[in-house]
């Protein structure tokens, strides 16, 4: 393993000398497409790390519609795509690279050694834990107790600030998607948005005229 994308590793410095002879044998790097499933529900990855791209992670209902819980970007971790090492972790998550992303991947046999010899890989595990599923619980509380109309504007301006533009590209099918919805219902929406002035629909993408009105909605 090249010793600059260990170097990258937000625990590489809390390790032993044998640990990072261990991390080093265990990681290995892998490069996955736009779209292709890095995780299925019930695998156990071990540590994944983005390098470069992003991954998607959702909740899959037995209907078959997905939900977004979060996003992992370049530099952060997932550690819940080892969920045979967190006996606490009982849910099952999905997995998906959103445009051609490169991941190290720390096995969960080495991973889960780690936990149990090094104090601080274990708070590392948690923390990471812990601001997932924060995030996760925000998202339930946007479905149980938002209307779609808030939870639209939220998604609309945060995709903004992720993108750093108001340009998205975006269709309808991918915000139903991400939101757990209907893609009907979506189109009906974005059409009142449009009426309001606040965004531009076109093909394939949006163009959003007022962040700013999109995040007082949302609040």
């Amino acid at each position: 393993m090249d010793a600059e994308r260990l170097l990258q590793l937000p625990y590489w410095d809390q390790l032993t000398g044998g640990e990072r002879q261990l991390v080093e044998q265990s990681t290995r790097r892998a490069v996955f497409p736009k779209g292709a499933a890095v995780l299925h529900s019930g695998d156990c990855l071990g540590l994944v790390q983005v390098v470069r791209g992003s991954l998607r992670a959702y909740l899959l209902s037995e209907e078959g519609r997905e939900v977004t819980i979060f996003r992992v970007a370049p530099g952060e971790a997932c550690v819940l795509s080892a969920t045979c090492v967190m006996s606490q972790i009982t849910f099952e998550t999905n997995l998906v690279a959103e445009e051609e992303t490169e991941l190290l991947i720390l096995g969960s046999g080495a991973f889960g050694r780690l936990t149990e010899e090094n104090i601080h890989i274990r708070c590392f595990l948690y923390e990471m834990a812990a601001e997932r599923f924060s995030e996760v619980l925000w998202v339930m509380q946007q479905i149980l107790f938002m209307g779609f109309d808030r939870r639209l504007a939220l998604y609309l301006a945060e995709a903004c600030r992720r993108t750093g533009s108001d340009s998205l590209k975006l269709t309808h099918e991918q915000i139903a998607r991400d939101l757990g919805s209907a893609r009907e219902v979506v189109t009906r929406m974005l059409r009142r948005f449009a009426q309001e002035g606040l965004v531009e629909v076109r093909r394939g993408s949006l163009l959003v005229k007022d962040p700013q009105a999109l995040e007082q909605l949302g609040e």
